[in-house]
């Protein structure tokens, strides 16, 4: 039994740090290639090339162009598809639910002042907000809903609030905090297994027959890709959650939560709109401000 335990330990010290490391990967490639779509040049007067720009990295110079048609054969059999950052993160990050909250699911998952549940009906119920948070996204992302932004994230809003003020009802604080992390983390997973990745898998194979490829794919890896860009920031701080108690255990930490994420998403919008050279310097101020405003009120109602 001892040995067991220190096996499960080195385990968990391997995955954390690995689903730390390919995280970094995962986002800095989503960070990069949004920075890259609005900070190309588009203003090209070309049948081919749809935008391009100059980058400088450790001495060298780098050009960079975005293209309207499919390269050559040869060059297709030669291209790089990030996926494994995204799939390598899931993966590491579902080992990592097993082997330290489904395995202690008693103790660290069931919190009977909250409510009073098997460890067996803890994780079922956690599996399943997993499973029926992404089909009910990604019904929303199919619907006609998607055409329109404010309603979407409007949507998207409640969802939030209802899934985290529910969790908190039904797990202890901590992994109810988690559970809102896994439940995003998962969906942005999804979006790349499920949509980013067949979709891309269809334009080059219809481009090495020769064929024009549907661009509805194109746009609709795109959306989900702009989706996970946005959700990014409330889930490296769910990733962090485990490092401020105060905020984890607070009576309202569903709320701070949902806050959170709202404050994060302007911070991210911010950022996005500079890179499409939008300087919207107002939703920093405005994120920055809440979230001061959003740290004093929890002082003055601290539990």
């Amino acid at each position: 039994m001892e040995i067991l335990t220190y096996i499960l330990k080195w385990s968990e010290v391997i995955l954390r740090w690995g689903h730390v490391l390919f995280a970094i990967l995962w986002v800095g490639n989503s960070f990069l290639f949004n920075y890259l779509d609005n900070k190309l040049n588009k203003k090209i007067t070309s049948d081919d090339i749809d935008g391009e720009g100059y980058l400088m990295h450790s001495g060298f110079f780098y050009k960079l162009t975005r293209l309207k048609k499919s390269p050559d054969s040869n060059y297709l059999n030669q291209l790089v598809i990030f996926k494994w950052q995204s799939y390598l993160t899931f993966i590491t990050g579902i080992l990592l639910l097993f082997v330290i909250y489904y395995y202690n699911a008693g103790v660290l998952m069931v919190d009977k002042r909250v409510l009073v549940i098997s460890p067996i009906t803890a994780i079922l119920f956690s599996a399943l907000s997993m499973i029926f948070s992404w089909l009910i996204y990604d019904f929303l992302c199919k619907s006609n809903l998607i055409k329109n932004d404010f309603l979407f994230l409007s949507i998207m809003l409640i969802l939030l609030t209802i899934i985290s003020f529910g969790l908190t009802k039904i797990f202890g604080p901590k992994f109810a905090f988690l559970s809102v992390g896994l439940i995003i983390g998962s969906n942005m997973f999804a979006n790349v297994f499920t949509v980013i990745i067949p979709n891309q898998m269809n334009i080059i194979n219809s481009s090495k027959k020769s064929q024009k490829f549907d661009m509805s794919l194109s746009l609709a890896a795109k959306q989900r890709s702009i989706h996970n860009n946005y959700s990014t920031f409330l889930v490296l701080f769910i990733m962090l959650s485990g490092h401020f108690s105060f905020l984890v255990y607070h009576k309202y930490n569903w709320a701070i939560l949902v806050l959170i994420g709202i404050i994060s998403g302007l911070a991210r919008h911010y950022f996005n709109l500079r890179g499409r050279n939008i300087h919207k310097i107002s939703f920093l101020y405005i994120s920055i401000i809440a979230l001061i405003i959003l740290a004093g009120i929890i002082f003055i109602f601290k539990t």
